[in-house]
């Protein structure tokens, strides 16, 4: 099972980008399913023409190697954010670029801990209908409601697409460095993706979970949100970052596949492989 089902599959010393499966969902509040969604994402892959129309280039070129899922810690999410963490630091450690395939959001903190130890200057770009700015929530200040609340206490964070959050959160933004932009922003404002790019710094993670697309189009999450971006408002974002940052990982969370639609799943799949595409360009 290698993303994109390339074969034979390249090694990891050959590899640029190192997908690094995640199928946990332990926190998950309202819909669970996300624990599926790596291995939906993988096999939809296998279904993906690895020659890009777009970019009119085959992108696995480059090398993209697929390793074992991070085993799961059960104990809870702190337990397993040290994990993604220690895995995450050998890949990047190898000057290689992490391509962590979730699962739910509260795993990104220990990819973003890893990436920024290794480049100290980093910073977050977050594509979510969620703020996730909470401190803690139902007990646990790992919890995926309150992901981007830590990750905001460690490198600077710029939000886009969020259409829901909690007084909490709105009263905590003011007072914060998080820059946040909501969907209308993107909407409604011309030039949307330069400025939030000018609020980047030169090395960058991106964390895409998928509720930052409308329902319509990405109905397979477990908290979907009306008032979504699309495909091509996501993808002029994520061109725009790799042209002006240096992207040194990114994630796609909260895949929560439903049987018998297979269109999110394969939407997931191509945007990652055109967003490699972007970063190679």
């Amino acid at each position: 099972m290698n993303f994109g089902g390339i074969y034979p599959a390249h090694s990891l010393s050959d590899a640029l980008f190192v997908v690094v499966p995640v199928p946990y969902d332990l926190t998950s509040t309202y819909q669970p399913g996300s624990r599926r969604g790596p291995v939906a994402i993988i096999e939809a892959s296998t279904n993906m023409e690895l020659y890009d129309e777009e970019l009119k280039k085959e992108t696995y070129l480059t090398g993209i190697h697929t390793t074992l899922p991070v085993e799961i810690d059960a104990r809870g999410p702190k337990n397993m954010i040290n994990a993604v963490r220690k895995k995450i630091s050998r890949i990047v450690a190898m000057e290689k670029i992490p391509v962590m395939l979730g699962g739910e959001h509260s795993i990104t903190l220990g990819a973003v801990q890893a990436v920024k130890k290794k480049y100290p200057k980093l910073s977050v770009l977050q594509l979510d209908a969620h703020a996730d700015l909470r401190d803690s929530y139902q007990g646990s200040p790992y919890s995926h409601a309150s992901v981007a609340r830590r990750i905001s206490e460690i490198c600077p964070l710029v939000q886009v697409g969020i259409r829901s959050m909690s007084k909490e959160e709105a009263d905590f933004l003011p007072k914060s460095k998080v820059k946040s932009y909501g969907a209308e922003f993107v909407l409604e404002t011309k030039n949307w993706c330069e400025t939030i790019c000018k609020n980047l710094s030169d090395d960058v993670f991106v964390t895409i979970d998928l509720d930052v697309f409308d329902p319509s189009i990405m109905p397979s999450t477990g908290t979907p949100e009306p008032g979504g971006l699309y495909w091509r408002d996501v993808l002029c974002l994520l061109k725009a970052v790799s042209r002006t940052c240096k992207i040194r990982g990114f994630d796609v969370v909260e895949l929560a596949p439903v049987s018998g639609n297979i269109a999110p799943d394969f939407m997931t799949a191509k945007l990652i492989y055109r967003f490699m595409g972007y970063i190679t360009k």
